[in-house]
């Protein structure tokens, strides 16, 4: 764009539409934007020119498919990840082991020999020990 904005070149090739941008909006703009500045867009996967109107007016179809695909692609995603009987994330730490760390912690037992004891991760010690102090502070 900077190149287009110095008026160093007069035509911009590209691959494909779906290159260039997502949305009908970008691509119209930007369409535009370079238009503006007397450059034209060449996209190679398309055989498209845009310094023809029959160019730009495919230019304009092929965004619309391009949105389209995309948003088609989004809601599949979207469906399948609700469909997902996966959790994210990991699992919770069982409840007895939990209580167990509260219970060595409020011994004054440290998070290391915690940790060992109750066979957890030093992090999960910790984080039970910030959420017990949460509480206390709460309180």
């Amino acid at each position: 764009m900077k190149m287009v904005a110095r008026k160093e070149i007069d035509l911009i090739a590209c691959w494909s539409v779906d290159r260039l941008g997502r949305s009908l909006q970008h691509l119209v703009s930007f369409l535009g934007e370079i238009n503006e500045r007397g450059v034209d867009l060449y996209l190679h996967t398309q055989g498209l020119d845009t310094s023809t109107p029959a160019g730009r007016a495919m230019f304009s179809m092929l965004s619309v498919f391009a949105e389209f695909e995309r948003s088609i692609l989004r809601q599949r995603i979207m469906a399948g990840l609700a469909r997902s009987t996966k959790r994210a994330g990991r699992p919770r730490l069982d409840p007895l082991k939990v209580k167990k760390v509260e219970k060595l912690l409020a011994q004054g037992v440290s998070l290391s020999v915690t940790a060992k004891k109750a066979k957890v991760g030093v992090g999960s010690v910790s984080r039970i020990k910030a959420r017990m102090t949460d509480l206390k502070k709460a309180a």
